[in-house]
């Protein structure tokens, strides 16, 4: 899939899916939930303050009947029932409503009914940005503060996950560092070094990872070619390693205000999607958000 044209159209094949949607009574996550529902990705079942959420769909003209509704007035307990459904299979996938992301992820990590996997938690934004042919991955610009060299091992294979979703069999991973050589004085080029030689011992698998790689050898084959960078995924990138949350920040918000990408996100590493939206992000993000959710959710029901 090669932009959100594409991954629209294929969650609706492989849809619908089901949402659990954990604290509901927020306009703009039920605008997106309507919009993929209508678009036929997702259904949803809406755990929160239904009273509440009447008011908000009333003004809208969303019309509840179209959803399963769970009445739960406590933040905490509506983000334990909303991920509940998920560990029983109930639904597919988790969304935030109008809650804390810490609620909500200390929900998905609960012993109990949660969906831990073991692995680390990490963010894959995915965007289609004008000018390039493919979709870029950028990981992990939300959860994972400084990572060692075995959380980025764990991020990666969460990013790669995302990319086989999306039908991209070999994705080509680079670490993102300040340049592209290794200076033992700085730790992200020689970590980049690292994953790059444990991908070619095998153990980091399904795709191609490279670096120390700057951002434009990474993205531009042309950059490589003019600075001598000659490995087989230079300039060819799908997935962005970034360093650490600052630099993957920067990056995002970049990508998102000055190239004016269309993205979507979820959290990954868990037994489902995790979809944590932000406030600020359009009608279009999140449901480009859900339609990533559902692709995955497709591939983990084909497996």
């Amino acid at each position: 899939m090669r932009n959100f044209e594409e991954v629209i159209k294929f969650a609706k094949e492989r849809g619908p899916k089901t949402i659990s949607v954990a604290c509901c009574q927020d306009k703009e996550v039920l605008l997106a939930v309507e919009m993929a529902r209508k678009e036929g990705i997702a259904n949803a079942t809406l755990i929160g303050d239904i009273e509440a959420t009447e008011v908000i769909t009333k003004e809208i003209g969303i019309d509840l009947s179209n959803y399963e509704l769970i009445d739960i007035k406590d933040l905490t307990e509506a983000s334990r029932k909303a991920v509940e459904l998920v560990s029983t299979g109930k639904a597919d996938m988790v969304m935030k409503g109008i809650v804390d992301t810490s609620i909500v992820l200390k929900a998905v990590l609960d012993k109990e009914i949660g969906l831990r996997t073991g692995k680390v938690l990490s963010h894959t934004a995915v965007f289609d940005i004008d000018g390039f042919d493919r979709l870029f991955f950028v990981t992990d610009a939300a959860m994972n503060l400084a990572p060692d060299t075995n959380a980025k091992k764990q991020i990666i294979e969460n990013a790669v996950e995302v990319a086989h979703a999306l039908d991209i069999e070999k994705p080509n991973v680079a670490c993102i560092c300040a340049k592209e050589k290794v200076n033992p004085k700085m730790k992200d080029t020689v970590e980049a070094a690292e994953l790059q030689q444990m991908c070619e011992n095998g153990e980091i698998e399904g795709c191609v990872v490279g670096g120390p790689f700057a951002l434009d050898n990474a993205v531009s084959e042309e950059a490589a070619h003019h600075k001598g960078v000659t490995h087989p995924g230079a300039g060819k990138a799908d997935i962005l390693l970034v360093p650490d949350i600052e630099a993957g920040n920067v990056l995002y918000k970049s990508m998102v205000f000055f190239a004016k990408g269309k993205n979507a996100g979820l959290i990954v590493g868990a037994k489902a999607p995790v979809i944590l939206t932000s406030r600020a992000d359009t009608e279009e993000t999140k449901l480009n958000s859900i339609a990533l959710g559902v692709l995955m959710a497709a591939k983990a029901a084909n497996k």
